[in-house]
């Protein structure tokens, strides 16, 4: 481990991406993307169950009877919050919707600033590269400063291309993967939400969101 590459490499990256970002933002799309790793969403088939669960109830006992059921997911307790308050279809529909465009903006914002540091960590292995040849040539009378000049050169380029492809490119796609799996949750949810506001028969609510998921988990969808 060379100190002087790592430093030229990692906050030289930290430095570029903050001039086209905020720290705040920064931080929080570092600590978003470690969030993901840790996090592990719901199931599209848990989801469905979790909505015939409580259409049930909502059918026999009335919406009120939702009030106060333990629900872990946010975004579903929003909407059942708002079927218990009696709140217009319609604004329910538009005020979910919008969360999942803010929810969208978020993750884009975080995957772009860490797309960021995927395409500068490699430069600035770059301009290290030359900082440590810079210093090799300028010491040629003194055989003992070649080598750490050396190490200087061929190390940050192999920091910087580590930093961009193994720790920002990869949270990067996190991120990505993360937002559309978490989209696809909450327009279940929506369409969940709604059937149940309509006092559909919640039998029949997984054939209509059985869509959201692959065909090989509508088996167990229906046998549960």
């Amino acid at each position: 481990c060379d100190v002087p590459s790592l430093l030229i490499v990692v906050l030289g990256t930290a430095f570029v991406v903050l001039a086209r970002s905020s720290i705040p933002e920064f931080i929080g799309a570092i600590t978003y993307a470690l969030k993901t790793i840790k996090f592990k969403a719901e199931t599209p088939v848990e989801l469905i169950e979790k909505l015939v669960e409580l259409g049930t109830i909502a059918k026999k006992d009335g919406m009120i009877a939702l009030e106060g059921h333990e629900i872990s997911n946010q975004f579903l307790a929003k909407g059942i919050g708002m079927l218990v308050d009696g709140t217009d279809a319609k604004m329910i529909k538009s005020s979910l919707t919008n969360d999942i465009g803010g929810m969208k903006q978020r993750h884009e914002m975080s995957a772009a600033i860490l797309d960021a540091g995927e395409k500068y960590a490699p430069a600035m292995g770059m301009i290290g590269t030359l900082v440590g040849l810079v210093n090799m040539l300028s010491a040629m009378d003194d055989p003992k400063s070649i080598g750490p000049a050396m190490a200087v050169a061929l190390l940050t380029t192999m920091y910087g291309a580590i930093l961009a492809n193994m720790i920002f490119g990869p949270m990067s796609e996190k991120i990505k993967d993360y937002s559309a799996r978490e989209a696809t949750n909450c327009s279940l949810i929506i369409e969940g939400i709604m059937f149940i506001q309509s006092g559909g028969n919640p039998r029949l609510m997984g054939d209509l969101l059985a869509s959201f998921i692959a065909p090989k988990a509508r088996a167990s969808l229906a046998a549960g």
